[in-house]
């Protein structure tokens, strides 16, 4: 009886204990306290609970972007903005990358006047390689951009045929244009998916289909996909049956494709012989004539 009653105070005690702390954990008082307690109270707190990089890196990028933007053309500098555009980079900003380039520039001038000093010891060499470096440098984040933009638009060459297709099939079964195009970012991924997700969300948001697939046109630069395009737009505005301008549209980019992949396979054999001819051909020549070569040097040598 004793220890029954012993056990029963002791849950009961051990019920009490965890009811008060889970009270204390549940009190909205006392949460709402501890928030406004580890909220910084002065603008250093605030200032420190930042990133390193926002509080290193773009200060640093913004100065060297005011600085380049005095020197850098405007008209170069709107064309930069088109072509962040095609290569996918929309959020990236203008002077964000005039930034970028003054750094990379300034970077790689250091190095390779450090590199240049360092081998030759020359300091002549190493002044001229400054200007270089710069040069090379300024240039460097343009011709990644180009090379990203190039990427980007095979990406969406490659993909073209096969989205088509999909939205013709969808559109034949009785779905919309526009519904058609939100089928085809369900089941495709890629720049070209994106891209018709874009236009997707716009025309919900009130643009007409005209406005918003033109701007595939701006963001890309595949002709390919400019024509598709320029068809739907006209066939939208002549009330042509949609589902036959898609099928003809899917059927010539299929052609295409095909005469695209012949062309390549007829480059093949060129694009072989010139590592036989550079690699292959020395080694043999090595292998036949260096026995014959070394028994014409001992014959002249004993004559």
């Amino acid at each position: 009886m004793e220890l029954a009653l012993g056990g029963l105070m002791f849950f009961a005690v051990l019920l009490l204990v965890i009811g008060y702390n889970a009270g204390q954990a549940l009190d909205p008082v006392q949460a709402r306290l501890q928030q406004i307690a580890a909220k910084p109270r002065n603008l250093e707190e605030l200032e420190l609970q930042r990133p390193m990089s926002e509080r290193t890196l773009k200060p640093l990028l913004r100065a060297m972007a005011g600085l380049v933007s005095r020197f850098y053309p405007a008209n170069t500098a709107r064309s930069l903005e088109l072509k962040l555009k095609k290569a996918g980079m929309e959020t990236t900003s203008t002077e964000s990358f005039l930034g970028i380039k003054g750094v990379v520039a300034i970077v790689v001038g250091l190095l390779a006047s450090l590199l240049v000093n360092a081998v030759t010891l020359d300091s002549t060499l190493t002044a001229v390689a400054v200007p270089i470096g710069l040069i090379v440098g300024f240039l460097f984040p343009d011709l990644y951009l180009s090379n990203r933009a190039s990427g980007r638009n095979n990406t969406i060459l490659k993909t073209l045929a096969d989205a088509l297709d999909l939205l013709t099939i969808s559109v034949e079964a009785g779905l919309a244009f526009d519904a058609g195009v939100q089928r085809v970012t369900e089941k495709l991924k890629g720049p070209l998916s994106d891209e018709f997700k874009r236009a997707s969300q716009e025309m919900r948001i009130g643009k007409s289909r005209a406005e918003a697939l033109r701007g595939i046109i701006e963001r890309t630069d595949c002709k390919e996909l400019a024509n598709f395009i320029s068809a739907v737009i006209q066939a939208d505005q002549l009330g042509v049956s949609m589902s036959k301008v898609l099928r003809v549209q899917s059927e010539t980019l299929r052609v295409e494709r095909r005469q695209r992949a012949e062309e390549k396979a007829a480059k093949t054999p060129v694009l072989i012989m010139l590592p036989t001819v550079g690699c292959i051909f020395p080694s043999l020549f090595i292998v036949i004539l260096a026995p014959a070569a070394l028994t014409a040097m001992k014959s002249c040598g004993s004559v």
